[in-house]
């Protein structure tokens, strides 16, 4: 766990979304990617950069996904990804590092550079990779909430929306973001069952890479 600046209070916040429709109704965060399932990869990677963990997710068996991790349902009955970030800064009561359940292979170091520059700066910490801004893998301060709120009164579900409607972003790109890994490794997502697989193969080659 790193220590806090100010004595600044933060949650991990696990995202568990989505229907799961391309694995027939399984929860996708439950499949083993290695040793151990995806949202325990998750869960251990956020464990490290922050004071304690909340899941958010509505199935009825969450609370059997993680052990001593507080399960917690969307505060708005609206669906999309912003929902599940505005419940994670309701949940909290405090600022957030978010990821989402579905990327085995976030990076815990930066997850905890995110906090660190967040509450430097007291501004969202958003990583930046070839894609766009990664908004499911990010520190968002407390006041973020009033932001979620406001753009859900509006019918605005664009997590991208969201993050350029917040005051004060530090985004973390280039050469500052590649000081953590291979983004497109850091931020891969298990979407469906070919991507499980490349997810499993990759994760056989880091286990012969450490024996070696």
């Amino acid at each position: 766990m790193i220590a806090p600046a100010s004595g600044q209070r933060c949650i991990g916040v696990i995202l568990a979304g989505g229907a799961n429709s391309r694995f027939e109704g399984r929860a996708k965060g439950l499949e083993r990617v290695g040793e151990r399932t995806i949202v325990e990869r998750v869960a251990d990677a956020l464990r490290g950069a922050t004071d304690d963990l909340l899941l958010v997710a509505s199935a009825p068996d969450a609370n059997a996904w993680l052990t001593n991790v507080r399960v917690v349902s969307d505060v708005r009955p609206e669906r999309g990804s912003l929902v599940g970030v505005h419940t994670a800064l309701v949940r909290a009561g405090s600022a957030v590092l978010v990821a989402a359940w579905d990327m085995p292979f976030v990076s815990a170091r930066l997850l905890s550079a995110l906090r660190q520059e967040g509450e430097a700066h007291d501004c969202a910490a958003v990583p930046v990779s070839a894609h766009g801004v990664e908004p499911l893998c990010a520190y968002y301060p407390a006041a973020a909430l009033r932001i979620a709120e406001r753009l859900l009164d509006e019918r605005e579900m664009r997590l991208s929306a969201f993050v350029d409607a917040l005051p004060c972003v530090r985004r973390l790109d280039g050469e500052r973001l590649a000081a953590f890994g291979d983004a497109s490794r850091m931020f891969f997502n298990v979407n469906d069952a070919e991507s499980l697989s490349v997810a499993r193969t990759m994760a056989s080659a880091d286990a012969v890479e450490r024996r070696r």
